[in-house]
């Protein structure tokens, strides 16, 4: 065999050895281990104990600025508290002089002061506080006009948002509350396999500032972090990881050009081994 055909034979082997690495090299980057589709991986009992030092459950929803309440007060002498339970009143038609109220109650608005406007009692501050403490707050002020008086006070906007690569991205409510992060997940169809599991980012309004924090869901860490409890507002996103990358570039593009430079080789070397013969 000419020289010039043995140096273009070694050279195809090499190119065509070259290309299967290089899909094989693809295969297995599109693989992702069960390692890094599973949650908590370093969680035992001793991260248990180490936990519960430190972890307070959160049942007692926070009222901040842009929370909606709905307050409903309650008496032995009915007429004396129909004054604080406002029905929502609403025109017949636009120009009309006639009005009807609906069943449901008013609801309260806090303010960028953190106030709510509530009847008879005016401005009363309740941003940063837990919705218990706005109840015993206004039973401490309206004592003094009423006997014995009993509020409920509901927070009923309490919404946190999921974004990225969950099933379900959307917003959630934060029933009785309370909302974990794993709860949000759930709710959200959980992670697809394409999520980063130790790259989950949160953010949080705190005090007119945002708050940018990164989770990982593999360490036991996360038990212990502030942000364990979702708080209403909080906005979750669940990264890509590279394999969604890959996937979102035409990848079949890119195989199917791979795969007729891979069968075109094939063929020279073929060609080029038969003529040995």
């Amino acid at each position: 065999m000419p020289p010039k055909l043995l140096w273009i034979s070694a050279r195809m082997k090499k190119v065509n050895v070259f290309l299967w690495i290089f899909l094989g090299v693809l295969t297995l980057n599109s693989c992702v281990t069960r390692r890094n589709l599973t949650y908590f991986n370093n969680v035992d009992r001793q991260t248990a104990d180490s936990v519960n030092l430190t972890y307070e459950p959160i049942v007692d929803p926070w009222v901040q600025v842009g929370s909606v309440l709905t307050i409903t007060v309650s008496a032995l002498d009915l007429d004396a508290v129909a004054p604080y339970n406002l029905p929502v009143a609403t025109f017949l038609a636009p120009g009309a002089n006639a009005i009807s109220t609906t069943s449901s109650l008013q609801t309260y608005l806090v303010d960028e002061s953190g106030n709510i406007d509530f009847p008879l009692l005016g401005k009363v501050e309740v941003a940063g506080l837990r919705r218990t403490e706005v109840k015993a707050k206004l039973e401490g002020l309206l004592s003094e006009q009423l006997k014995s008086p009993l509020v409920n006070v509901n927070v009923i906007n309490q919404l946190v948002t999921v974004l990225g690569e969950v099933k379900n991205p959307g917003r959630y409510n934060i029933v009785n509350g309370r909302l974990t992060l794993p709860e949000l997940l759930a709710q959200a169809g959980d992670l697809t396999p394409y999520g980063k599991r130790n790259n989950i980012l949160l953010t949080r309004e705190k005090d007119g500032k945002l708050e940018f924090v990164r989770l990982n869901l593999n360490e036991d860490e996360i038990f212990k972090s502030p942000y364990f409890f979702l708080m209403p507002n909080d906005v979750v996103y669940v990264s890509p990881n590279s394999v969604r990358a890959i996937n979102s570039q035409n990848v079949s593009l890119w195989l199917s050009m791979v795969s007729t430079v891979a069968s075109a080789a094939t063929v020279i070397v073929t060609v080029i081994n038969a003529s040995n013969k």
